[in-house]
């Protein structure tokens, strides 16, 4: 099937691949459409392809043993999933869910592993976007530690609008619960300050962004390190 370049370079790093190198990897790309909840991958299940974003947002969920579940990092079209496939570990190390609706393309394990070991620009694009995706996870436990509530949902929020376009955020209550490892009632409790200080409306599954500089002041420091660091990393590339 041919891939038409002009969508394939919605992703971020595809976007960055000189079009000789992009022309090799859409060979082996293939359009998918992902609705909300469906399950990627599964921590020690096999990887089957991996996966490159032009709309939508996944979720990274770290699992205890007892089976507590917490967001570890998040991505759109800004990277891929899994990140492991670039060790070439063939197992998924953590489970990844479709948080928002989405879409892109998939590439077989095989031929992405192939294209590492051929394709040099290739290579540093994704050994750059392994790098950016370690500081979000970095800088996430580091929030989690010494950020209230209220600023790690602000944070968590304009990481979602980050990815996304337009301002409307389909998300339940018990949903975002989850992702920040919090109990319900924090959530409530949190989008009502955030609501309160006219940086977002809360209706019933959908948070609205009203006032994104207003919520980037509230985050203070709890926001920007891991987005900056990717603008770094990803710039300059060739």
């Amino acid at each position: 099937m041919r891939i038409d370049f002009n969508l394939a370079r919605g992703n971020k790093l595809l976007a960055r691949l000189p079009s000789e190198d992009l022309n090799d990897v859409a060979n082996g790309l293939e359009p998918v459409s992902l609705t909300h909840g469906v399950m990627l991958g599964e921590e020690g299940h096999p990887i089957e392809h991996v996966y490159f974003l032009t709309k939508g947002i996944c979720s990274v969920i770290a699992k205890t043993p007892e089976g507590a579940r917490a967001e570890a990092g998040i991505f759109g079209y800004d990277g891929y999933i899994p990140t492991s496939a670039i060790a070439d570990v063939d197992v998924y190390t953590y489970d990844v869910y479709v948080q928002l609706d989405a879409a892109g393309y998939r590439i077989r394990y095989d031929d992405f592993r192939h294209l590492m070991e051929n394709r040099r620009n290739f290579l540093k694009v994704i050994i750059r976007a392994i790098e950016a995706f370690a500081v979000q996870l970095a800088y996430t436990a580091v929030s989690n530690a010494i950020h209230d509530v209220n600023e790690r949902l602000a944070r968590w929020l304009l990481m979602c609008d980050d990815r996304i376009d337009g301002n409307e955020l389909p998300l339940t209550h018990d949903f975002i619960s989850m992702m920040l490892a919090v109990r319900r009632p924090s959530v409530t409790t949190a989008l009502h300050v955030l609501e309160g200080n006219g940086f977002i409306r809360a209706d019933r599954g959908l948070v609205t962004i009203r006032d994104r500089e207003g919520m980037e002041q509230f985050a203070a420091d709890a926001y920007g390190k891991p987005e900056k660091a990717y603008e770094r990393l990803m710039s300059g590339l060739f």
